[in-house]
């Protein structure tokens, strides 16, 4: 649709969804002096979930903004990246990340959990002068040649540039691709339990959790255990505080064609044949909640006119390179800096960032989700393949960092 050229704007970019992706489009640019809105259609800016990891391709970005001490204090910047074997608990790689990995990359790995880095970024806009505007849920976006409103339920909001960060689920996205999220068949379930402390086991079973005094999972480490069709992780949050657990498996039950697929039965009964560290691991997550795992293909076009897709809006992945708000960051950064390029006395040369920004962002973030679904296989073989993978896996040497430069770098 459009809308006439006349029209004055309101503000220089109106952002449409207040999630992570939104949040860092909306200081990015709002820093780089230019008038933000951002529209939420909850009560609330809120973010649901536990843990997140943040690589330094992330983490860079984050210092630069001036942010990442306040992300380091909040969160936790683990030892080791190690990955074990789900079903004999022995280790098979690890990356260390401090030394070597510092100098390499330039900026530390952290893990925080999803709300403390959007209260960080919540507030970091505050300062920064965007308006936040909760409780508007966005219809629809009208574009002209110069010009983009985004109808809501609060009115009409009229920008130089309107950017979709709404997510997954994207309406926005309609305008650029009539295609839908792509179900996985696998399913994660995530819990908290505060440091030492044991968790309530009344919805798990009875059974250690994996950091009591017998176990091997050290509690400075990110900790992976590959499986059959399933893995579990674990890091501390807040400080070392708490212990995050996410556990995913591939649901039969999904595969049956059924309604009710991935309950916490499937869930035992999956993880059945692991190891005993990884069956305590499970007695720390909440059983009320499950996330079923979806993306979508990447498309190659996410400008329309003056509407741009960012975040999971325009490249949602699966979890497995742990790169969502990673990419999400990126994209905010990238078009950010391409505004700033491309500006001149009075205004930014909007049409030629956006265009540059989708040249640079979707050849890459493209890699990063064919990327995570390769890596998802890899995890959950079994039979020969586990343990030609296995054997890989254990040739590796701590310092060998082909395969993660190409993500982490610069």
């Amino acid at each position: 649709m459009s809308t006439p050229k006349d029209v004055d704007v309101d503000v220089n970019v109106v952002v449409v969804g207040g999630g992570i992706g939104g949040l860092a489009n909306a200081y990015a640019l709002a820093s780089a002096g230019h008038t933000v809105r951002v529209l939420e259609r909850a009560p609330e800016f809120t973010e649901v979930g536990a843990g997140l990891q943040m690589a330094p391709n992330a983490t860079r970005i984050l210092r630069e903004w001036g942010l990442l001490d306040e992300v380091i204090e909040a969160g936790v910047t683990p030892d080791r990246l190690v990955f074990k074997d789900a079903t004999d608990g022995s280790e098979l790689t690890h990356v260390e990340f401090g030394g070597e990995f510092l100098a390499r990359y330039g900026a530390p790995y952290v893990v925080i959990h999803r709300s403390d880095l959007l209260g960080i970024l919540h507030r970091a806009c505050e300062r920064a002068g965007v308006e936040l505007v909760p409780n508007t849920s966005v219809t629809d976006v009208e574009t002209s040649a110069d010009r983009a409103v985004a109808k809501s339920s609060s009115g009409d909001h009229t920008a130089d540039v309107a950017l979709a960060a709404d997510g997954l689920r994207s309406t926005l996205r309609a305008s650029f691709s009539d295609d839908e999220p792509i179900c996985s068949g696998y399913v994660a379930y995530r819990g908290t339990f505060p440091l030492p402390e044991r968790p309530d086991r009344s919805e798990g079973p009875e059974i250690d959790v994996a950091v009591d005094e017998n176990a091997s999972t050290d509690v400075t480490d990110v900790t992976v255990y590959l499986g059959s069709g399933c893995h579990l992780v674990q890091y501390p949050l807040r400080g070392g505080s708490i212990l995050n657990t996410v556990a995913v498996f591939e649901s039969p039950a999904y595969h049956r064609d059924e309604e009710n697929w991935g309950g916490p039965e499937e869930l035992e009964e999956v993880f059945a044949g692991c190891c005993p560290e990884v069956r305590r691991g499970l007695a720390s997550l909440w059983r009320d909640r499950r996330w079923p795992m979806y993306d979508r293909l990447p498309i190659p076009n996410w400008v329309n006119g003056r509407l741009a897709l960012t975040g999971d809006a325009a490249h949602p992945m699966l979890q497995y390179l742990a790169q969502g708000a990673c990419q999400a960051i990126e994209d905010a950064y990238c078009l950010a800096g391409e505004a700033t390029a491309r500006s001149h006395p009075g205004a930014a040369d909007w049409d030629t960032a956006l265009k540059e920004y989708e040249r640079t962002r979707t050849e890459r973030t493209a890699r990063v989700q064919s990327s995570a679904r390769f890596w998802g296989d890899l995890w959950h073989v079994d039979g020969l393949a586990r343990l030609i993978r296995n054997e890989l896996f254990r040739d590796r040497q701590p310092n060998d960092f082909k395969h993660l430069d190409w993500l982490y770098q610069a």
